[in-house]
């Protein structure tokens, strides 16, 4: 029965960083489903690494006139 209850946890804790990246307003889109698949494969490590680099693309804050 503990044994089960370290693994909830352990699955909790590993699906903290997915739910983090997936409601942030940082990225969208494909970037986002980019770094959700990162941290699922890489774990902490992508992010961290998100935390620190995303958006890879500045996003534009100029209207477009075209």
């Amino acid at each position: 029965m503990i044994g089960l209850l370290i693994v909830i946890i352990l699955f909790l804790i590993w699906l903290i960083p997915i739910i983090l990246v997936a409601k942030s307003n940082r990225t969208e889109g494909g970037e986002k489903v980019a770094w959700v698949l990162l941290i699922i494969f890489v774990s902490w490590l992508a992010w961290i690494f998100y935390l620190l680099l995303a958006p890879l693309k500045p996003k534009d804050t100029k209207p477009n006139n075209h």
